[in-house]
């Protein structure tokens, strides 16, 4: 059996051409994020923004929104959002967090959930009931942007040990690109940004790191192996040597997000649509940011030493 080639051998594409246009993009759409970010803001789900949140199924085939909306508004709990949810008969009711601090505030949301039960009965089934009160959410908003940002920081120091600090930087400037565009895309569609979104965004970088090293590793024994060749050509050849690869791994991930965004159901969409995402981006960054960006950082071979050389054939000499 042949091996499955997505990339033909020989491929021979001049990706170092290319920063030309995907610098700006990336610069353009970074700044967008971070400006969609501020003026629109992410649609924090629960977990951060505390309250009640309980997902219910009604007997009909098809719920009553307005009849249930109706009774919750009755009861006074403030803002309260209820929405279809996946099937016909699924629904979603948000209730924001209730006044207090500490035990009182607990106790109030605890009360907002008994109260809810009181009023639709039994008529429906109660399929997931969450309650966050706001001192738990603010607890987890913080621990959250501070998982992302120690992430970023393990990169920089991981590949500036591992490689040099030209490949050290492009990486983490890489992923933080990836996060910010994510972070972008979920401000832009208004998709709910909880906790799972929070793990996605760190399988991201894990995810996006990986492909960088992949390139990178090769491209730093391209420079060992080629040193009279130019820093630009030696790009390209590293890229297209681990294109096949890098091609291959994310359209198998693609496959199985794929399944896991369709037929996974509502409550895990926000977390695989930001792995899909993170996918492409990632993907994208590792060939036409991470590579490309050793340019303009002035890497060259003389600084990537090893204990023995060796020439264009390949033969090694002594160091």
């Amino acid at each position: 059996m042949k091996p499955i080639r997505i990339i033909p051998d020989g491929t021979n594409i001049h990706f170092m051409k290319h920063r030309f246009w995907s610098f700006p993009l990336s610069g353009t759409l970074v700044v967008a994020s971070i400006i969609m970010f501020l003026v629109a803001g992410l649609n924090y789900g629960i977990d951060f923004k505390g309250g009640t949140l309980i997902e219910i199924q009604t007997a009909e085939e098809v719920a009553d929104l307005g009849n249930i909306r109706g009774k919750l508004n009755a009861l006074d709990l403030g803002d309260v959002e209820v929405q279809e949810f996946g099937a016909p008969n699924d629904v979603l009711i948000r209730v924001e967090a209730q006044g207090g601090d500490g035990e009182d505030a607990e106790l109030a949301q605890q009360q907002v959930v008994d109260l809810v039960k009181e009023t639709l009965g039994n008529t429906v089934t109660y399929r997931r009931v969450e309650v966050v009160g706001p001192r738990v959410s603010g607890e987890l908003a913080t621990t959250g942007t501070i998982s992302v940002l120690a992430a970023l920081f393990a990169v920089l120091v991981y590949i500036w040990f591992r490689f040099e600090w030209q490949f050290a930087l492009g990486a983490v400037i890489a992923t933080a690109h990836d996060v910010i565009l994510t972070i972008g895309i979920f401000a832009l569609l208004q998709i709910e940004f909880n906790l799972t979104t929070i793990a996605a965004i760190l399988t991201i970088v894990g995810y996006s790191l990986n492909d960088t090293v992949v390139v990178y590793d090769r491209i730093r024994e391209d420079l060992r192996k080629y040193k009279k060749m130019p820093l630009r050509q030696v790009l390209d050849q590293a890229i297209n040597q681990t294109l096949s690869r890098t091609t291959l791994t994310s359209f198998t991930t693609l496959l199985a997000l794929g399944s896991l965004y369709f037929l996974g159901g509502e409550v895990i969409r926000s977390f695989t649509f930001a792995m899909i995402w993170g996918v492409f981006v990632g993907t994208y960054s590792s060939i036409f940011i991470a590579a490309p960006l050793l340019i303009f950082l002035s890497l060259r071979s003389e600084q990537v030493q090893s204990p023995a050389e060796t020439d264009e054939a390949g033969n090694v000499s002594a160091p």
